[in-house]
């Protein structure tokens, strides 16, 4: 399918086996990220029990461009985006409709999905299910276990996690824990830092056998195995919101180089900056959630997307409806000036150069306005935006 604009949707600007400008390398947090072949993003996916609003949406377009920017640069990339569907939040949840946790997670999954392509957002290589590698938690378990990094104790598999909050005041990091549905002041642990890898399972709650008796994963193991699965011992860039930096990315990242016995598990880390409504950070208990849903029906998803990158990727920000409007008439002068005929080479060096520096979208954006032709068409092509 090609556009008006004459551009494939999923063109980036190279071609398998392309020579790439030896000079292009993605900078990621002030400092350069050289890539090798794959790339391998790990994305910190949804826990499928509601819909999807601006801030889960925020860290998947995000993802997206990532992996979009290493294509554009001739990098092949595989990104791994996880689906968090063994979590106690969604078995209370649907247990309250009535439903199977699977069934139901499977149901908000594809409204997600349909969310996601409306976004332009490219499905991810690889969508490992938590349901679908309990076996790979055990085998985390037991390869921290091995390595004492991991003690048993009443059918619990506690990972040792101390190191995982070190340089944090340890009051806000505790505080953080619990925040985030841990038990830090749980009497069976050695230290409140320690957190399950793997926990006896209740009355309703979905249970698998494994060596210390029939459980499930612990939250933060879950993507420890998941990400160790599909992408094996390094990541070169995990991606997800900014909230998810303590305990989640912590342990996640402690986990795995304890297990595999390597170094760091991540080289780059982007986290999304948080989407607040009124100064409020947008979540479901606050009632202030804008669902993407709703925006598509008066906006287009290339409009939401550009509002979504119109800044830098660790900014917080606030939605506005005048930021959407803002955003649209942005993205109709960016069609405008895709629609001449300037064939500038050194304005196209210079908005994939915008982008490999830290992800400037505002910055390529407004280079490929001001120049036109084909540094707009780079610009389209790269963020998916036509």
């Amino acid at each position: 399918m090609m556009t008006s604009l004459g551009l494939s949707p999923d063109d980036h600007g190279f071609r398998p086996g392309a020579v790439t400008d030896p000079g292009e390398v993605l900078h990621l947090g002030g400092t350069p990220l050289p890539l090798t072949v794959p790339a391998r993003l790990y994305v910190c996916g949804i826990t499928p029990y509601d819909v999807t609003h601006l801030g889960h949406a925020s860290t998947f377009v995000w993802a997206d461009v990532v992996a979009r920017v290493m294509r554009m640069a001739g990098v092949d990339t595989v990104v791994s985006r996880n689906v968090t569907d063994v979590d106690d939040v969604l078995t209370r949840t649907a247990a309250e409709r009535g439903r199977r946790f699977d069934e139901f997670g499977l149901t908000q999954e594809f409204h997600f999905d349909r969310d996601m392509a409306a976004l332009h957002v490219r499905p991810p290589t690889h969508a490992p299910h938590a349901r679908h590698h309990v076996s790979h938690v055990v085998r985390l378990a037991m390869a921290l276990l091995a390595a004492g990094a991991a003690y048993e104790r009443d059918g619990f598999v506690y990972f040792r996690g101390a190191g995982a909050a070190e340089g944090r005041d340890r009051d806000a990091a505790l505080a953080l824990l619990t925040e985030n549905g841990d038990q830090p002041d749980d009497p069976l642990r050695d230290d409140p830092f320690d957190v399950p890898v793997w926990r006896p399972s209740g009355e309703g709650d979905p249970a698998w056998p494994s060596p210390w008796g029939r459980g499930r994963p612990g939250w933060h193991a879950e993507c420890a195995a998941m990400a160790l699965a599909t992408l094996g011992g390094v990541v070169d860039v995990l991606v997800g919101g900014a909230d998810l930096e303590f305990p989640h990315h912590a342990y996640q990242g402690a986990m795995a180089s304890a297990a595999t016995g390597s170094g760091p598990f991540v080289r780059r880390e982007v986290r999304a900056g948080t989407v607040g409504r009124d100064g409020v950070k947008m979540a479901k208990s606050t009632g202030n959630l804008v669902l993407v849903g709703d925006l598509l029906r008066g906006s287009s998803g290339a409009a939401v997307r550009l509002m979504l990158l119109d800044r830098a990727w660790a900014q917080p920000w606030d939605y506005t409806p005048n930021a959407l409007e803002q955003a649209e008439a942005l993205l109709e002068g960016l069609y405008v000036a895709a629609g001449t005929r300037n064939g500038s080479v050194a304005a196209v060096a210079a908005v994939r150069g915008a982008l490999l520096n830290d992800l400037d979208v505002p910055g390529a954006v407004r280079l490929a306005v001001e120049s036109g032709g084909d540094a707009a068409r780079q610009v389209l092509r790269t963020l998916a935006l036509q």
